[in-house]
């Protein structure tokens, strides 16, 4: 084991294998297109990315994250949303379904339990919550790729 990584395993995917970077590209497009404010997508991005470990994806969805226009004491308490006044219940709704998405093996049985589901559902219409769900399925996609390569933090990629 390395204590202190400074460079990935290897090369961004996407160079190696350039048919998957218009993929990519595509789910990208798509969860942008469902009508939830950017803000929502950021939130969800960086606590699934917190969850999976993924220091590029913390340190990028930050970035983003602030540049959208999130506040700093949102940005620094999403890791405790629960405990902290500074969301929405629409934000907090679509929290736990990135967590309970993020964890699915955490659970026996229901993933996403219909109580969970309901309670996203009265925030969020049914493209609202494709892009919420797609958005949330990508930035796994992200983080585990990601996590496997020990891609730094700090990576910038485009």
């Amino acid at each position: 084991m390395r204590s202190n990584i400074v460079q990935a395993r290897m090369k961004n995917l996407t160079t190696i294998l350039p048919d998957a970077a218009p993929a990519v590209q595509g789910l990208i497009k798509a969860a942008g297109e469902g009508g939830l404010p950017q803000e929502t997508l950021e939130l969800v991005h960086l606590r699934a990315s917190q969850i999976n470990g993924c220091s590029a994806c913390v340190y990028a969805g930050s970035q983003s994250a602030h540049k959208a226009g999130l506040s700093d004491k949102r940005l620094w308490s999403v890791s405790a949303w629960r405990e902290a006044p500074f969301y929405s219940d629409a934000e907090r709704a679509a929290l736990a379904l990135a967590e309970a998405m993020t964890r699915l093996g955490d659970r026996s049985g229901d993933a996403v339990p219909d109580e969970l589901w309901d309670e996203v559902a009265d925030h969020y219409n049914e493209r609202q919550l494709a892009s919420l769900i797609l958005w949330i399925a990508t930035t796994n996609l992200f983080n585990r790729i990601n996590a496997t390569v020990q891609e730094p933090a700090g990576t910038t990629w485009g």
